[in-house]
């Protein structure tokens, strides 16, 4: 599978439960940290309900 890097731009604070969790679930917990995941369909999943909190960069 293709690896894709994901880093958070954007504060979760004021944002929904859902979202929070979801951004902890893809591994970030501050500001400007990244993580590279693997590009699975469920992870896709996740990056589009928090797509306006994060940078997606392929690899």
């Amino acid at each position: 599978m293709a690896k894709i890097k994901i880093t958070q731009v954007k504060s979760i604070i004021d944002r929904s439960e859902r979202q929070k969790r979801t951004v902890q679930a893809l591994g970030l917990s501050k500001m400007n940290q990244s993580v590279e995941v693997e590009a699975t369909p469920q992870i896709i999943g996740m990056i589009r309900k928090v797509n306006h909190l994060i940078a997606i960069e392929a690899i």
